[in-house]
């Protein structure tokens, strides 16, 4: 089975259908536990403390490279020793797969910068 961060992610053209609750709950067990859903469940969201004060700025540079590279965007936030990022497909307004292939991508860079 290929791990989700070895997939790429598809862009979404609209007309797709979200993910069944089921698969969302599933795909989030293989992604990092910081990783939370909306209370609706159509977004995930991940919150991360930076010692420094750059760094959110920094990962959040790294995320948006990715992002290009995987025509998947996320909405990021960056303050003051925080960088927030948002996950959905903001076509149809709720989850799908490649969130989750992104959120994994996410967690590669933020264990590449040790957090």
């Amino acid at each position: 089975m290929t791990s989700l961060n070895e997939k790429t992610c598809i862009p979404c053209q609209g007309g797709v259908p979200p993910l069944p609750l089921e698969e969302k709950l599933s795909l989030k067990e293989q992604i990092d536990k910081r990783w939370s859903f909306t209370n609706d469940k159509t977004r995930l969201t991940l919150e991360v403390d930076c010692e420094k004060f750059d760094q959110p700025m920094k990962i959040a540079n790294e995320i948006a490279k990715v992002a290009d590279e995987q025509w998947h965007h996320p909405d990021l936030h960056v303050s003051f020793g925080k960088l927030k990022v948002d996950l959905w497909t903001h076509k149809i307004d709720d989850l799908v797969e490649s969130d989750f292939i992104f959120a994994a991508k996410v967690d590669d860079i933020l264990k590449s910068n040790n957090l």
